[in-house]
């Protein structure tokens, strides 16, 4: 397949670019010697029979209580960085608790999916559950009160949870570990209103005696300690040297050929990327392929299917995937891709976040994602295990990408952006200083998140806005409605459509607040 790409003249004239990274073999380090013998013996039963030494150097961290940053490749195992000291902490049945926070609710069930494959096998019973808008009421107040590992999203730990404080006693009165995952998702607008979600979290865990421990994972950026600091408010030890394997990659940038000289016209990119799947079908090969939108979805996957009709090969190994599908249905696709039944996969930015598919061997980028850092996710869907895999950027018709079709070494040599967030932006830090308000009282000269602006706004939330009470040298809030609701962008690598909350606050698009 790689040499036929090479050597084939319809496909190799168009091929701008060629990169090959080469594999590595993997370094283990023991498991060490405070893991709990009951977790220690399931973890080796189960599939990790040692650890990769990233992994034992973020546990050892987490479990000397210093907050830790893992910033490995796709598929180099940083889910049980953080689950190791988790689950060692929690089996001993000691009243700690773990907040799991992700970015969307399909990680938030591909995690818990992960930690009660390890949980069942366990001797002591371990409560995992999720917390989030499709959770039935009758079950939150089961999970209010045993739940020893909390599986949510930024979303629900402003609206459901940090409001509601004093029905969550048990969670932030044991609360050891917060665990953020997928770190670079959390930047702009986005990152800035989760930035103050924590602030506020933390605050009511020190209300409670609790200083939790954070633990975040994320892929390649220019500034993970940096943008980590600014996001958990914390001081955070870095570790970015994988001890995962890692098999042979190839990285191609690929231009579709010209069909209108005098026009300057190219080949339109979704009908080179249906000529190019020529190449993978048929074969013991799974590729996924990435588009922009949701109907390329659907354009593509009814292509690839024709496809398989002209040759006479099964439909069925041909799936989209994408937002607005019912979750029954994305689950049997991710299942189905991990299984190796379903053999291609035409998905939007859904799949870019890490929800486990298990090991694929193509990936083909339709257009440049637009950062550098959503490429390399990309990129890395393929190859997540082991072996030679192939990653392929069709590039489109448009300025960017005609201009990294001319300047290759825009993608492979320059560095990943830095994710910027901003907390302190001051309509975001008003509206969670109101937030903050109505879960507790301010003392007068506290400051918020460490800004020093925060007893200026406190005397004017209680001299002109009249939503604070002054009296005893603390602030309290006395307005009859609830303070406004977050209303974030969503992830930047979301395809989630948002709706309207109750209450309405321009510039800032909406999503609707569950009922905690």
């Amino acid at each position: 397949m790689i040499e036929r790409l090479r050597s084939d003249p319809r496909y190799a004239e168009n091929v701008i670019a060629w990169r090959t990274i080469e594999p590595r073999p993997a370094r283990f380090a023991d498991y060490p010697e405070w893991v709990h013998p009951g977790l220690l013996s399931t973890l080796r039963e189960y599939k990790f029979d040692r650890l990769y030494t990233h992994q034992r150097a973020v546990a050892d961290l987490a479990h000397s209580g210093k907050s830790a940053c893992v910033v490995t490749p796709t598929a180099s195992g940083k889910t049980l960085c953080y689950n190791l000291p988790v689950l060692d902490a929690v089996v001993r049945k000691e009243g700690a608790r773990a907040l799991y926070l992700f970015p969307t609710k399909a990680l938030s069930q591909d995690q818990v999916a992960e930690l009660n494959a390890i949980i069942e096998r366990l001797p002591e019973g371990v409560a995992a559950y999720t917390y989030d808008g499709d959770t039935p009421s009758a079950t939150r107040a089961v999970l209010r009160e045993r739940g020893e590992i909390i599986v949510t999203n930024p979303y629900m730990l402003h609206s459901g949870i940090l409001p509601n404080h004093v029905k969550w006693t048990d969670l932030f009165q044991g609360l050891k570990y917060v665990i953020v995952d997928e770190l670079h998702a959390y930047r702009g607008v986005f990152g800035s209103h989760v930035a103050n979600v924590l602030r506020r979290l933390r605050r009511i865990a020190r209300h409670y005696g609790a200083d939790p421990v954070f633990i975040t994972s994320s892929a390649t950026i220019k500034n993970p300690k940096e943008h980590a600091e600014r996001l958990l408010g914390v001081p955070v030890e870095l570790v970015t040297d994988s001890g995962a394997p890692r098999g042979e990659k190839h990285f191609v940038l690929y231009n579709p050929p010209v069909v209108n000289r005098d026009l300057g016209l190219r080949a339109n990119s979704i009908e080179e990327v249906r000529r190019l799947s020529g190449l993978f079908a048929g074969g013991a090969v799974q590729t996924i392929y990435f588009v922009r939108s949701r109907q390329m979805v659907e354009v593509l996957t009814k292509y690839l299917k024709d496809r398989n009709r002209e040759r006479g090969l099964p439909l069925e190994t041909v799936c989209a995937y994408r937002g607005g599908y019912l979750p029954r249905l994305r689950r049997a696709v991710e299942s189905g891709l991990r299984s190796g039944e379903i053999h291609e996969v035409v998905s939007t930015n859904a799949l870019e976040l890490g929800v486990d598919i298990g090991s694929l061997d193509i990936a083909v980028l339709t257009g440049y994602p637009g950062t550098l850092a959503s490429t390399m996710q990309q990129a890395g869907r393929a190859g997540r295990r082991s072996g030679t895999s192939l990653a392929i950027l069709v590039c489109r018709s448009t300025a960017i990408d005609q201009y990294i079709a001319a300047h290759p070494d825009y993608i492979l040599e320059r560095p990943e952006e830095s994710a910027v967030a901003d907390p302190d932006n001051l309509i975001v830090f008003v509206n969670h200083l109101k937030c903050a308000a109505f879960e507790l009282p301010f003392d007068e000269g506290a400051e918020f998140g460490g800004n020093p602006v925060t007893g200026e706004v406190l005397d004017y939330l209680a001299r002109e806005a009249k939503v604070l009470h002054k009296a005893g040298g603390r602030y309290h809030w006395m307005a009859e409605a609830t303070p406004p609701r977050m209303s974030p962008s969503p992830p930047p690598t979301s395809t989630t459509s948002s709706s309207s909350t109750r209450r309405r606050t321009p510039s800032w698009p909406r999503w609707t607040a569950p009922t905690p």
